[in-house]
Order: structure tokens, then C-alpha cells, then sequence
């Protein structure tokens, strides 16, 4: 009732100053300055602002201090100035820290302002806007559901009013206008946004501050563990003036919200831990406890994860979606694809959350079960894998893999340190084969073998299978460590009657020995494999890699035999769902033809074959040996040596093998 009186009685400029005489609240501040403490009644509870007296021609500044020289912002600063000028409520949306109030209120001082702190925190304000001045409502997410009504009031009393809002979330209105303001890029050409801002900070905290050769690559690396978020880059920038660059660059890696300052006059700036908090202080009991939960999850994630990770414990696993949502909201969580997009939603926790939820989690004394359940998650991801590669889906599996690569190596990278989740860990690089195998991982997946072996009981048949792994995987690098590997697996596999790693060691023992100059045995070995190898394996090679490895071996030997034994790997069953088998028969027999002097009907198979994989999702291991075919013919080269069907570790040294001592334990 009283808001359509004052529409009705007052003109644009006079509506706002009789809204403040409305108010009836006024004192004055330190300075002089007129300040009036509104209260404006609104839908679900009270407001609290100060509105402060200025001069009209600058911003009143709300407790950020000094503005500033905005760094990196020309594009965004466009943007808002022409969403200002063509709409009447624009909001600035950006999670914590990211600048929101600095490029409002930059760019709302080219109209006449009043700023209007949503948590009272303002020391200097206008008492009046002009018909096209600009009302700036700075930080209202304490009071969300109480500005969208006072908000949709203010546009209706005034006509002439623009309203530039800054908050964590949209307040949800039809006419508004929503400016998402990203962190500043880190990386890039010339000198980064980022790195940019920290120099110049840097450079005020600390006198002489020159960033050179590794300083500067300390620098580069500051600004991308921070994600460029320029709060904590200003931050990180005063902690200059107590420590050397490069030992900030590598505390900020394992930890960052211990950051403070005594810069910034509002006190959710002066540290990274109290930004992020403000934050979790607007969120519900369930979506704090999702906040922690989720924050052990290093890489992008969809709402299955988040589900079996979240689930229980007050938090039912049904309302997860919705409580990541939330998350999302209030750029906790980044949308990683479009959450409307016909695929299901993945997020991923901004560096500075999780690292604030983690501290939450170990408060809550849910640590070690989050840690759990996570390993246990990257194991069932790991088989599901498995699962698909085997039952001809391979495309699938290597997607799932790449899309789930940075969480899967985070989870190993800390397995390796905790004995208690080593067999775990072990079953994932176990299921994780075909990536280390056929997609040039290899020495990536040997490193994680050498170091979990130790950690698993040698009665577990998980051991045996991750000794076979690490041997084929060393065949070609050192074949003597690959035998040692190869010893205490197959008196184990024997006792417990499993013909499927009996089949898979005499795969790696013709490896072996083909690499040993022993062309003869590696035929014997990989004809045993085939053999007993059985047609659909649940893991490893195939009985066709087998056959088309022979062909290959068997080539200089017996080119008749090595045709035939190509046209049978090629002509298998099974063969059709096992892409990568069928890539290296079809190279096995073009291999053949080019011996045998058929180069055109060598080439084309090779063409052919490599044509397949223009839509793989990745290389597998073989199209190199394909690409190197066609190059051999089309420059008339008949001696090159076969390129071995395994993988091709890179740069690294002998593995130290895990042996047996006296007393029957393992050692490296």
C-alpha cells in the first residue's frame, strides 16, 4: 500500500528520496555523512541496508576499499555497460571472490549511483538517484528471497530506475538480465589475465617483486591453483611480503584456504576460508553435508557418483540431484556440460570449496568412510569398464575412461600411500588394462602396478593377474624383469586352475621371447595362448590379438603359415565385437601381403583399416604399425622390422621388481 502511494505522489527522483524519509532511521557515520538504516518489509522476514551519502558524480564505494584498475575485465565490462543501458535489472552472478562487486560498481559509476550493501556493511552511499541514475544492490545473497520482492517494488515505483544486483545466484525475475563473470584465465598467450593481477599485487606487496625464469613458473602456477579467482590471486599476493614464491606455489597446491589478508574492509575478504563460508553459511543442513561429502572428488563428476558417495547419513540418495543443483546455484559446483543438454548433468567443485569442504568433512569425523567409499567407486567404475571392453562396447569403455581419467588417477595417486586400500586400488589398474595396454598408458599403469603389488596379500588372485599385467606391460623394456614378475603367477594361476591368466602369461612369455631374438619360441608361446585363451576373456588379450601377434612373428619365418594364421584370427566369431583384435589381424595380413610383394593389396588394407578409426574416441595401440605400412610401400622399403603388437612406454627407467625374500613377503 505505501509503495503505490509513494508511486503515485512522487516523481522518479523524489519516489527514492521519500522511500528514505519513509524509513524515519537515519544517523550519522564518523565522517558526517548522512547514513540511513532501512528496514523494508518483504516477503520472508526483514532486510537490513545502509544507504550512505556521496557525491553523485563517483561510486560510493561499499566496503571493498579502492576499486582499483579492473584487470582482465574489458570484455565483461563492456558487456554489463550495454546490458545496463538496454535493460532496466541486470544481476552479476560469479562465485566467491570472483569480482562482482568491483565490476558493478566500476561500471555502474558511469551513471549516477547509490549503493546499497544488502548486509550493512556500506560507509558511504548517494541519498538520491536521478531518472537514469543506477540503484547498485551489492551482495544479496543473505537476503535472496527478500530482494526479489523489494526489487520487482523498486522497478514498479520507479519507472526510470536500473537496478544492478550482485549476487552468488539470479534473483529469478522475468525482465532480468544475467551476467555470469568467470575467474580470470590463467594460462594462455603473451601474459595471462591472471597472472597479470598477481604481478601487480605482488609488486605493491612486495617491493622489488620480479618474476623471472622459475619464479615466474612458481607465479604460472600459483594463478592456476587458485583458478584464477582474483580474491585469493590478491590474497596469495600479499603473502609475498613472508615467503619466496616458489614455497607459496607449493603450499597453495595441497591447500589454499588458509589465505588472509588484512587488505579488504569487509571481513568475508580477508581470508579465502571466510569468502568460501559465507557461502556455506546460506546453504541448508543437506546440502552441507553433500558440499563435504562431494569435496574428496577431484575431477568432474555426474549424480550417480555424487549419489553412492552422499547417500545415507541424513542425506537421502534420491535428493542428491536436486541438493547439486543448489550447489551449482551458488557456484559451489560448475556445470562441466549443459545441465539441460540430453545428456546427464557432471560438475565439477571449484578448488576453493573443496578445500573448505574438506576441512568440513574431517570436522565431521567422515573422512576415512568418504575416502572409502570413493576408492570402491573407482573400482565399480573400473569394472564397468572392463565389462564393456570385453562385451564389444570398447568405444564406450575408453569414453567412460577419458571422461572419468582425473578421477581415477587422483583415487590411485593416494591409494599407492594407504596399505589399507592397496587391493582395491590393485583390482582398478586390473580393470583399467585396456588403457594401459592398447592406448600408449603403459608406463603410467606399470608405475601404479610396481607400487600396489607390495601391498597386496600373494594369495589374492588379484596379485597373480597384477603380475601378469606389469610383465606384459615390461616385456618389451626389460624381459628379464618381466620373467620375474612372470614366476610366483603361474604356479598360482596352475593351483587354481585359471586358464585364463595360464593363457595370458604365455602371451607375455611370447613376448618374451621375441624381444630375447627368439622368433621360433614366441610362435610356440602364442600358439599355446590362443589355445587356451578362452573365446570371450573377461579381461586381457583375445585369442585373435594372439593369432594376429603370431602372424606377425611368424612372417620372416613362414609367410604361407602367418597368412593362414592371419585368416583365422580374421575369420573367429567373436572377432566382430573385438575391434581391437580385428585391427591388428587386418594389419597382421597386410603386413603378409607387403612381405610377399602385394603392395597394392597391402595398402589398401592398411587405408582401410585406418579409416575406421577417424570417429575412435582415441588411438588404440597398432596404428602406428599401420601408418609406418603405408609409409614402407609408398617408399618402396621391404626390410623394415614388424613393429611389436604391445605398448611403447616412454623415457622411463628399469622397474624394480617386486621379488620374493626369505621369510615370503615382497619387497622392490
Amino acid at each position: 500500500m505505501y509503495v503505490r502511494k509513494i508511486a503515485a505522489l512522487c516523481t522518479p527522483v523524489g519516489r527514492i528520496a521519500t522511500w528514505a524519509r519513509f524509513s524515519r532511521l537515519s544517523c550519522r557515520d564518523a565522517t558526517g555523512e548522512t547514513v540511513l538504516h532501512r528496514r523494508v518489509a518483504a516477503p520472508g522476514g526483514l532486510m537490513n541496508v545502509w544507504s550512505c551519502g556521496g557525491d553523485p558524480a563517483r561510486p560510493g564505494v561499499c566496503g571493498t576499499g579502492d576499486a582499483g584498475e579492473l584487470v582482465g575485465r574489458s570484455r565483461e565490462s563492456a558487456e554489463l555497460a550495454r546490458l545496463l543501458t538496454a535493460h532496466r535489472l541486470v544481476t552479476v552472478t560469479g562465485r566467491a571472490g570472483v569480482g562482482k562487486s568491483r565490476l558493478a560498481t566500476a561500471v555502474g559509476a558511469r551513471w549516477p549511483l547509490v549503493h546499497v550493501h544488502g548486509q550493512g556493511d556500506c560507509s558511504r552511499a548517494l541519498t538520491e538517484v536521478p531518472s537514469t541514475g543506477v540503484l547498485l544492490l551489492d551482495d544479496v545473497d543473505p537476503v535472496h528471497r527478500a530482494t526479489v520482492g523489494r526489487v520487482r517494488r523498486l522497478l514498479d515505483a520507479a519507472p526510470g530506475l536500473r537496478v544492478l544486483v550482485t549476487a552468488r545466484q539470479a534473483l529469478g525475475l522475468g525482465e532480468e538480465r544475467v551476467l555470469r563473470l568467470s575467474p580470470l584465465a590463467a594460462t594462455g598467450p603473451d601474459v595471462p589475465p591472471a597472472v597479470d593481477l598477481f604481478l601487480r599485487r605482488a609488486r605493491a606487496a612486495s617491493d622489488g617483486f620480479r618474476a623471472e625464469g622459475s619464479d615466474l613458473r612458481a607465479v604460472e602456477r600459483i594463478c592456476r591453483s587458485l583458478e584464477g579467482v582474483p580474491l585469493a590471486l590478491e590474497l596469495a599476493a600479499e603473502q609475498l611480503a613472508f615467503q619466496r614464491v616458489g614455497d607459496l606455489a607449493a603450499v597453495l597446491e595441497v591447500h589454499q584456504c588458509w589465505l588472509h589478508g588484512e587488505g579488504p574492509a569487509l571481513r568475508r575478504h580477508r581470508s579465502l576460508r571466510a569468502t568460501v563460508g559465507a557461502s556455506y553459511a546460506l546453504c541448508e543442513r543437506e546440502a552441507r553435508i553433500v558440499w563435504g561429502r562431494a569435496s574428496v572428488l577431484a575431477g568432474a563428476f555426474d549424480e550417480s557418483t555424487a549419489a553412492f558417495l552422499c547417500g545415507g547419513g541424513g542425506v537421502e540418495p534420491h535428493r542428491v540431484p536436486s541438493l547439486l543443483a543448489g550447489l551449482a546455484a551458488i557456484n559451489v559446483l560448475e556445470p562441466v556440460r549443459d545441465p539441460g543438454g540430453p545428456r546427464p548433468p557432471r560438475y565439477r567443485m571449484t578448488r576453493a570449496a573443496r578445500d573448505f569442504g574438506a576441512e568440513r568433512l574431517r570436522a565431521a569425523g567422515e573422512c576415512e568412510t568418504a575416502l572409502e567409499r570413493r576408492a570402491t567407486h573407482a573400482r565399480q567404475l573400473a569394472a564397468t569398464a572392463q565389462h564393456l571392453w570385453a562385451s564389444g562396447r570398447q568405444d564406450q569403455a575408453v569414453a567412460l575412461v577419458q571422461e572419468e581419467q582425473e578421477e581415477l588417477t587422483a583415487v590411485l595417486n593416494q591409494a599407492v600411500h594407504r596399505p589399507d586400500q592397496g587391493v582395491t586400488a590393485l583390482q582398478t589398474v586390473l580393470g583399467l588394462w585396456f588403457w594401459w595396454v592398447v592406448y600408449g598408458r603403459g608406463e603410467q599403469g606399470l608405475d601404479y602396478l610396481l607400487r600396489l603389488l607390495p601391498l597386496c596379500p600373494e594369495a589374492n588372485p588379484a596379485s597373480r593377474h597384477g603380475r601378469w599385467l606389469a610383465a606384459w606391460l615390461s616385456a618389451r623394456r626389460d624381459p628379464q624383469a618381466a620373467r620375474i614378475l612372470l614366476g610366483p603367477a603361474w604356479p598360482q594361476a596352475v593351483l587354481a586352475g585359471d586358464t585364463t591368466t595360464i593363457g595370458q602369461i604365455a602371451h607375455v612369455q611370447g613376448l618374451i621371447a621375441l624381444h630375447e631374438g627368439d622368433p621360433r619360441g614366441a610362435v610356440e608361446h602364442f600358439a599355446e595362448s590362443a589355445r587356451t585363451l578362452p573365446a570371450r576373456p573377461a579381461y586381457g588379450p583375445s585369442p585373435a590379438v594372439a593369432l594376429a601377434t603370431r602372424a606377425v612373428t611368424q612372417t620372416a619365418l613362414a609367410p604361407g603359415a602367418a597368412r593362414r594364421t592371419a585368416r583365422r584370427a580374421l575369420s573367429r566369431r567373436e572377432i566382430r565385437d573385438d575391434a581391437w583384435g580385428t585391427l591388428l589381424a587386418r594389419y597382421a595380413l597386410a603386413y603378409v601381403d607387403h612381405h610377399q610383394g602385394r603392395d597394392t593389396r597391402a595398402a589398401g588394407r592398411a587405408r582401410r583399416t585406418l579409416a575406421t578409426l577417424d570417429h575412435a574416441p582415441a588411438l588404440p595401440h597398432g596404428h602406428e604399425a599401420l601408418r609406418a605400412l603405408v609409409t614402407d610401400i609408398e617408399s618402396g622399403t621391404r626390410d623394415r622390422r614388424p613393429l611389436p603388437p604391445l605398448p611403447r612406454p616412454r623415457g622411463a627407467s628399469t622397474p624394480e621388481v617386486p621379488t620374493e625374500t626369505a621369510s615370503g613377503t615382497s619387497r622392490r
